[in-house]
């Protein structure tokens, strides 16, 4: 798709019907909240592909963003598509993990398809569509975007995908709306995890209180989308940081630590290893099991 950017995204249009071929099957179970039409510029392919949704706050953290980021990217590298709504902070994150490893992408906009939304977002936009992805609206071409549509698309969002993953969010979150549609939608909703302490996780953390999926590693995700993870993650150290490869070193020789063990040996506090084993189990390294460390498999 190399072909088609901003200036030229309303030439390539096309307008995919409910009732026909391409349509998605998944948006069409939803039943009458379906879009009578769908305008999409890319590669329609991806609308009846394996989908699944990562979404989050806009004014995200930079947890949030890394958790997104890395989920977009664990999803591509198992040729899942990632939806999302190419909004600030996570799910523009999410998009750009899929990219990362040229992996496929789907946005979902507010506003007409050839219409970039945020406009800060217009490296992304060409982005997509030069690495064979897809930006899909229920409006018409040239419909600017309006604050009532960001809500309604979120059902888009979670109807093209079988697990819809929410990376951060408070309370108030309008991400959690993207859940709430998933649910009623019958669709798995998982989210990360987030400190008591964290305002702006208190809204995933309340999700897995009224029975969200917990996303303990990414490998939870693509668990309950039937892939089959690649080779141990404890294999491959890229990107962590010195304390993080202290820690899974640590595990590696001793098979099984405690805390309280890991803070013997590398004189570290205990409050300092508790955060650094958390991340090791979010990047699903490492396993907690009745207060023991163990690598993960």
């Amino acid at each position: 798709m190399s072909g088609i950017n901003m200036e030229n995204a309303a030439e390539h249009v096309v307008e995919v019907k409910r009732g026909s071929g391409p349509y998605p099957m998944m948006l069409n179970e939803i039943g009458d909240g379906a879009p009578e039409s769908l305008y999409c510029i890319g590669d329609i392919s991806l609308l009846n592909m394996r989908c699944a949704a990562v979404v989050g706050a806009r004014k995200a953290s930079q947890y949030g963003k890394w958790a997104a980021f890395n989920l977009g990217r664990k999803l591509a590298e198992s040729g899942i598509v990632t939806v999302s709504g190419m909004a600030y902070g996570c799910d523009a994150e999410a998009h750009k993990g899929a990219l990362s490893v040229d992996g496929r992408t789907i946005a979902v906009l507010g506003g007409g398809p050839d219409i970039c939304y945020p406009a800060r977002n217009r490296k992304l936009y060409n982005e997509i569509l030069e690495k064979d992805g897809l930006i899909v609206s229920e409006w018409k071409p040239g419909t600017e975007a309006r604050r009532a549509y960001f809500a309604l698309r979120n059902r888009i969002i979670s109807g093209l995908s079988l697990v819809t993953c929410v990376t951060e969010a408070g309370l108030s979150s309008g991400t959690l709306i993207t859940a709430e549609y998933a649910a009623d939608q019958g669709r798995t909703v998982m989210a990360v995890p987030y400190n008591i302490s964290n305002v702006k996780g208190i809204g995933c953390n309340k999700l897995i209180q009224d029975g969200a999926s917990i996303i303990v590693s990414f490998a939870d995700v693509l668990e309950e989308l039937g892939v089959t993870s690649g080779p141990d993650a404890a294999d491959n150290m890229t990107g962590l940081g010195h304390d993080e490869k202290e820690l899974l070193e640590l595990i590696k020789t001793e098979g099984e630590i405690s805390l309280n063990y890991a803070a013997l040996k590398t004189g570290r506090k205990i409050s300092d290893l508790n955060s650094t084993a958390a991340l090791l189990e979010i990047k699903g390294f490492v396993v907690n099991s009745m207060g023991k460390l163990y690598i993960a498999k």
